[in-house]
Formats: structure tokens, C-alpha cells, sequence
């Protein structure tokens, strides 16, 4: 079991999954995120090599429209 943080909520995970896969899994595919993992931001270029492990903590930003 892999324990997380995400935008200060504890989450548990059953295995080990890319940061792709998590997008997908939360349905967050379709919008414009920005996610910092341990305080550092991870380009989207990394999201299919990134691994979650136990302990990360994660927040993740949605950009909103409007003016």
C-alpha cells in the first residue's frame, strides 16, 4: 500500500503508478494541471517516467479561465 498527500488529503494507493496514470485514473486528462511533487514541479514531459512512491506529496493546480 503507498500512502500519499495530494493538495494536503491523505490517499492510498494499491500499487506504484506513473503520474499519467493518476491523471487518468482522477480524470484530470482534459484540463490544464500543473503538478508539484515533493516541491518541485514535474514538466508534463515526465508524467509517463515519474513514479509515485510512498510518502510523495503532490499539489496539483488547475488553471481556470476568465477575466
Amino acid at each position: 500500500m503507498i500512502h500519499i498527500t495530494i493538495n494536503g488529503e491523505t490517499r492510498q494507493l494499491s500499487q506504484a503508478i506513473n503520474i499519467a496514470q493518476f491523471i487518468d485514473e482522477n480524470n484530470l486528462q482534459d484540463k490544464r494541471i500543473a503538478i508539484e511533487r515533493n516541491g518541485e514541479i514535474v514538466p508534463r514531459s515526465q508524467f509517463n517516467d515519474q513514479f509515485l512512491a510512498d510518502g510523495d506529496r503532490l499539489e496539483i493546480v488547475v488553471a481556470v479561465g476568465g477575466g
